[in-house]
């Protein structure tokens, strides 16, 4: 939605984050292994992570590596009908938080993606 002025950062590259948090009542021995906290901080690696096309930073420039796919026509497809009521159903049950219905957020009027329909 670049072109009613919604800015996206494509001129800096993309990261992975991942969290911690705080499992020792499930996931460690059922709560009989505790987290030593004071180890922190600490560090993830993933093996077999496959980020295919990718879009590569280099030299100021962002490009897409198609090697993976014979076309990147999916950065363009846009959601057929019964995709959009997926995403609705999605939305309606599962979405905690939308800036575009928080009036406190932006008293002075929502961010025109949030006119889109």
């Amino acid at each position: 939605m670049e072109s009613i002025g919604v800015p996206f950062p494509k001129y800096q590259p993309m990261r992975l984050y991942s969290t911690l948090w705080n499992a020792d009542n499930w996931a460690t021995r059922g709560g009989l292994v505790k987290t030593d906290w004071s180890q922190a901080p600490f560090t993830a690696s993933y093996t077999n992570f496959n980020a295919n096309n990718a879009c590569v930073w280099f030299n100021g420039a962002s490009s897409c590596d198609s090697n993976n796919f014979s076309t990147l026509s999916w950065l363009s497809e846009d959601l057929d009908s019964a995709n959009l009521d997926k995403l609705q159903w999605v939305q309606t049950n599962n979405m905690i938080y939308n800036y575009c219905a928080d009036a406190k957020r932006f008293p002075q009027g929502f961010p025109p993606e949030c006119n889109m329909s």
